[in-house]
């Protein structure tokens, strides 16, 4: 039985605990509440907000609309043969915890996307990545439910357009879908990717002698407890902007001015550069203004320390987007979503 609840805090649901006021919500738990929801009088003439863990979402304003929390649960081995896995989960499991279930039972290919808050369900939306990884580089498929009729459609790996930070469910299929398990496709015998960050001098450091998948891990998860805040502790959503990618020329111009900006080539034609640099470089890492700010050890992260409100976020992630234009003619993106 669904239980719809009105004028709900949406604080507990937003990593960056953020105090906004939804209409309605509801938390649905299988396929079967998800179908049930959408037989509802009133669901389609409301805008509804699917949530996840919270953890790439800015809420500027209340949302006068229906938030539906996704609970979907489960971890099942689909199919299997010598050198793959092929695993599907439930759109509500802890994204990190999905990873460390995987790393038990030493299957690789995701062990670099350690710690990265929020759910499975909202992975491929957003084509989480860290270390040189990708989920487009692992995902098989995923099943949705379409909001307008009902019907349940599988999206292949093509099907999700994947790019940086981005997919179909961020542009032509935005608010259309209901990701309701997502199926991964893991190698029995792990090919590494370590060279990307600090993660070859941080398993130098533990004292690794011998590459594993939970060694990497375990890197992975150091690595990012030493750079990035706890949402339990600050309010945050982790990386806030996008690096952008820029022409070769461009980024040639840019070092000849400033010989110390790192570039990470993607092709002949593009280079990529740290958004968290060029904001550093402004002089906003550390600046704290009122119940906001950015980030002491990574300026590509802006905080709520307590009591913040997310319509001022916005205005500072603005101001930070201006100033690194105006220095160095570059309009970075944004990863995390305003509503």
């Amino acid at each position: 039985m669904l239980t719809i609840q009105s004028n709900v805090s949406l604080k507990p649901y937003n990593t960056f605990g953020i105090d906004a006021t939804a209409r309605y919500l509801v938390e649905v738990e299988n396929e079967e509440d998800i179908q049930t929801l959408l037989q509802l009088p009133n669901t389609h003439s409301l805008p509804m907000l699917v949530l996840g863990g919270g953890s790439n979402l800015l809420l500027t304003q209340d949302f006068n609309g229906l938030a539906v929390k996704i609970n979907l649960r489960g971890i099942q081995v689909v199919k299997e043969d010598q050198e793959h896995v092929w695993v599907r989960a439930g759109a509500g499991e802890s994204w990190h915890g999905f990873v460390m279930h995987c790393v038990e039972k030493g299957w690789a290919g995701i062990e670099n996307l350690s710690l990265i808050p929020g759910t499975v369900g909202a992975a491929p939306m957003q084509n989480i990545g860290a270390y040189g990884v990708e989920i487009k580089d692992t995902f098989d498929r995923l099943e949705a439910v379409q909001l307008s009729t009902g019907e349940k459609r599988i999206f292949t790996n093509a099907d999700c357009r994947f790019g940086y930070r981005d997919s179909v469910f961020k542009n032509e299929v935005k608010g259309q879908y209901i990701i309701s398990s997502v199926q991964f496709k893991l190698a029995k015998q792990p090919t590494f990717q370590v060279s990307y960050g600090d993660i070859q001098t941080t398993l130098t450091q533990m004292g690794v002698k011998e590459l594993s998948i939970r060694a990497v891990s375990e890197a992975v998860i150091k690595i990012r407890r030493s750079k990035l805040p706890d949402p339990a502790e600050i309010g945050n959503a982790g990386s806030f902007f996008k690096n952008p990618e820029i022409p070769v020329s461009q980024y040639e111009t840019l070092k000849a001015q400033y010989p110390t900006i790192p570039g990470y080539v993607i092709n002949e034609t593009t280079v990529k550069v740290p958004a968290g640099w060029l904001i550093e470089q402004n002089g906003w890492k550390g600046k704290r203004f009122g119940s906001i700010g950015v980030h002491t050890r990574q300026a590509l992260v802006l905080v709520n320390y307590g009591g913040g409100k997310g319509a001022d976020i916005q205005q500072l992630a603005y101001k930070i987007q201006n100033s690194v234009e105006e220095q160095f003619g570059i309009r970075l993106q944004t990863e995390v979503n305003f509503i």
